[in-house]
């Protein structure tokens, strides 16, 4: 009998070693138990799944905040995952803690759930007044700090104001906080454009400018000084009124935030070649755990087979992979330092990433060979809640066991690595990127707006010449003097210069030494202005009397000249004379008294001036234009001489002494 009690109570223990060791551990606690123990060990839980956007070390930002709420305030920052009920989610936490307060679950960067147990705290208010009054971008600190803001208001004010957010912003959203890469560049193109298209533009129309004030080189001095001011404030401006730097609000993470999750992966891994992310909710009951870790290991005991390493954790882009599985699984497979397949299961998509490391496997049978249905799904497991990821990860272990081996190890090619998440939310520097396109665009710009601004001063002056009779100032003459004028342009413009001239002489007694060009014009037109509009004068004659005209006004305001452009006699004064070429054809040149232009036409482009001359129909070949000075029988033969010469010319011509 002694004997038949001790082989009884050694059964348990025979039955405790058959056993496999994995079975006799307890199950593995369920998402709402290991987060109710997180809160335990500290109010405030930051997840290492998102270093990205909420880094670990933003922890004591949210302690200090949630301190102002007056009631006993938890806090969870958890990945976003479509299969997680915030609410069931924090009741559940807030019965295995066995704590009162508000309990606040933060997805991502929003407040998804908050719910107040055993205190009074306006919760909802509080997620309708921070999902309304912020921007998407606000971030997850700046809206948990609206959240308290309103919970401290208490219930009544946090009613009104929330009430008051749904009908401020029901049909908008507010603006966003933070500017993108795109408006960035949009900000650079603007500062190319500005910085060359507006010194251009100065310096363009005041050369256009220059043209008719050429007695100004006061203007000649400002033009640069101001477009190189104007450069150098536009390029001291942009930085401080496009000031921003960052993309979000999130802060930098340090290089431990970024490896903490692949750290604690690889640590479960090495434990146990299958790990459950605790955080997320379990996909696998105990007999589908069992099962998996019975195919492992006969997988590994095969021919050519090897460890098999299964990380069910969920693959976020603000992740430290960017949510890229085969980055994750090459980061987790470095840390652990042992060869073979690793697997990411995703939990919250239920997508299946299947990686060789080291095996001898067919690595190109396990990329194109693996079937959708197992890899993404199909609608069963899309409907499903755990996405049948327990029958799949079975079917995964028998596509293992079937794929064929090779004679070396094989492994995955390095994927490309995930971006800096130092650089991920900071902007380009404003003088980067589309800035230079920019400067080529404001080049166009200022060429396009300076040809703008001179024809619309010809027009307006074109205009303003038809209606008014005041006549063209000296120092725009050589520009808008034409070359092969109308006979309607020569009458309004003699009518206009006589009419001026005559106008100052209003007092017969006054100045009566100077009237001698303004009796030569007269006698161009009978004494009569007015007959200058009228048909039956020619246009040698009227051009005669636009230069006794002219040469009366000059002499009138201090300005008197002797000689006239004997190129093109509209141009007005000359300042010396000068061998031109005269002639399109051959060489031939005459000594003639040239203006400024002029004279720069015939050092710099000799052959230029032929077609500056003025030239004139005449009446002995119908419309044939010939130089002026080649009319024969005119008094405009004479404008080469000098004035005083043209002024003798016209008295000889009326017989007068």
């Amino acid at each position: 009998m002694l004997r038949l009690l001790l082989a009884l109570c050694a059964l348990p223990a025979v039955f405790a070693t058959a056993t496999p060791a994995h079975a006799a551990d307890p199950a593995p606690v369920g998402q709402a138990a290991y987060l109710a123990e997180r809160l335990r060990e500290n109010p405030v839980y930051v997840t290492d799944q998102l270093p990205r956007e909420v880094p670990r070390s933003t922890a004591p930002d949210f302690a200090r905040l949630a301190k102002k709420t007056g009631v006993p305030t938890y806090v969870l920052v958890l990945p976003m995952l479509s299969s997680t009920d915030g609410e069931q989610l924090l009741g559940a936490v807030h019965d295995r803690l066995g704590r009162d307060g508000l309990y606040v679950l933060i997805e991502g960067t929003d407040i998804a759930q908050a719910t107040a147990y055993g205190v009074r705290a306006p919760a909802d208010a509080a997620v309708t007044v921070t999902l309304y009054e912020l921007p998407y971008d606000a971030g997850p600190l700046t809206g948990f700090e609206r959240f308290v803001e309103v919970i401290a208001q208490g219930e009544e004010k946090a009613a009104s104001r929330a009430e008051a957010a749904r009908e401020t912003y029901r049909d908008h959203e507010p603006a966003e906080m933070y500017i993108g890469p795109s408006d960035r560049q949009n900000q650079s193109f603007l500062t190319g454009i500005l910085l060359t298209g507006v010194p251009l533009s100065i310096l363009l129309i005041a050369a256009y400018a220059r043209r008719g004030r050429i007695g100004k080189p006061a203007l000649r001095r400002i033009a640069p000084g101001a477009a190189l001011l104007s450069a150098a404030a536009i390029a001291l401006t942009a930085p401080v009124v496009f000031d921003e730097t960052r993309s979000s609000a999130a802060r930098p993470p340090t290089p431990a935030e970024m490896s903490a999750r692949v750290e604690r992966v690889a640590a479960g891994l090495k434990q146990d070649p299958v790990y459950a992310d605790p955080e997320s909710p379990r996909v696998l009951d105990a007999r589908q755990l069992d099962r998996l870790h019975e195919r492992i290991r006969d997988f590994r005991r095969s021919d050519g087979g090897g460890p098999v390493y299964v990380s069910l954790v969920p693959q976020t882009p603000e992740s430290e992979s960017a949510g890229d599985a085969d980055l994750f699984a090459a980061a987790v497979h470095a840390k652990v330092g042992q060869d073979g397949v690793y697997v990411v299961a995703d939990p919250d998509d239920g997508t299946i990433d299947v990686l060789n490391h080291g095996l001898r496997l067919d690595s190109s049978h396990l990329s194109f060979g693996l079937p959708d249905s197992l890899t993404l799904g199909d609608s069963r497991a899309d409907e499903a809640d755990d996405h049948l990821l327990g029958e799949r990860l079975d079917r995964l272990m028998t596509f293992l066991d079937e794929t064929p081996r090779t004679d070396r190890p094989q492994s995955e090619p390095a994927p490309a690595a995930a971006p800096r998440a130092a650089d991920e939310h900071t902007l380009p520097a404003l003088y980067s990127t589309d800035f230079w396109p920019g400067l080529f665009v404001g080049a166009f710009a200022a060429l396009l707006l300076s040809g703008l601004v001179a024809g619309a001063t010809w027009i307006v002056r074109g205009l303003l010449r038809r209606r008014s009779p005041v006549p063209e100032p000296f120092d725009r003459m050589p520009f808008t003097a034409p070359t092969a004028p109308s006979t309607s342009y020569l009458r309004r413009t003699a009518y206009h210069e006589l009419t001026a001239l005559r106008a100052e002489f209003a007092d017969p007694g006054d100045r009566a030494r100077d009237r001698e060009r303004l009796d030569a014009a007269l006698l161009l037109v009978d004494g009569d202005p007015g007959r200058a509009r009228r048909p039956g004068v020619d246009p040698a004659t009227l051009v005669a009397v636009i230069l006794l005209a002219r040469a009366g006004r000059a002499a009138l305001t201090g300005r008197a000249s002797n000689l006239c452009c004997g190129v093109n006699p509209l141009h007005g004064p000359a300042e010396h004379r000068h061998h031109v070429r005269v002639s399109a054809e051959g060489n031939r040149r005459r000594l003639l008294p040239v203006c400024a232009p002029c004279r720069d036409t015939a050092v710099a482009q000799p052959g230029g001036i032929p077609g500056r001359l003025l030239k004139l129909p005449d009446p002995a070949l119908g419309n044939t234009r010939l130089p002026y000075y080649d009319i024969t029988d005119g008094p405009l033969t004479a404008v080469p001489d000098g004035i005083g010469r043209l002024v003798d010319r016209v008295r000889e011509t009326a017989g007068v002494h």
